[in-house]
């Protein structure tokens, strides 16, 4: 997390300020959960021409800075525009997508940040601690398991599980007694 991104967020930040973005939420995410970027910018609109003009705002601003998005999604609908610079993505939400969303819940473990906390040095969170024998990070290794194929059984009324058949076998049938 450079300063330089800090700062586009920062300006990201005052974009959606400028064009009275609401409900502005700056979310700074959790190295430890797989994060594909630092930083969700998250606010609402309450129609559709401001979800936009807010969107053309942030871009106009951070193309100033000389960084672009690198997509676009959601504008013409205006519901949810989403704006991703790799390392912050801003969402701009009409306020029934928000609700509906919940992306401030969805991802709980971020950091909630204040515009004045984008100015001061990046906090270094710490890796998270290895425990004793683990391997190194990667593909995970999957165990092969093998299935059991009779039932499990518990404690008070278990039933037996039935024999299994062979896959050519025929079930078998009592055979009628005819009556003279």
């Amino acid at each position: 997390m450079s300063k330089e991104t800090r700062q586009q967020v920062a300006q990201a930040v005052r974009a959606v300020e400028s064009k009275k973005g609401e409900d502005l939420a700056i979310l700074e995410m959790d190295r430890t959960t797989g994060p594909f970027t630092d930083y969700f910018v998250v606010c609402t609109g309450t129609n559709p021409r401001q979800i936009q003009a807010i969107s053309d705002e942030v871009e106009r601003g951070l193309q100033s800075m000389g960084a672009g998005p690198t997509s676009i999604e959601g504008y013409n609908q205006a519901e949810w525009v989403l704006l991703d610079y790799v390392d912050f993505v801003v969402h701009i939400f009409s306020e029934q997508a928000r609700k509906f969303y919940d992306l401030e819940r969805l991802w709980k473990s971020a950091a909630r940040l204040t515009p004045a906390d984008l100015a001061k040095k990046p906090s270094v969170r710490p890796a998270p601690a290895k425990k004793k024998g683990a391997k190194p990070a990667g593909k995970p290794v999957r165990k092969a398991v093998r299935k059991s194929t009779r039932k499990s059984t518990s404690a008070r009324g278990s039933k037996k599980s039935k024999p299994r058949r062979s896959a050519g076998a025929k079930p078998k049938t009592k055979a009628k007694k005819k009556g003279r």
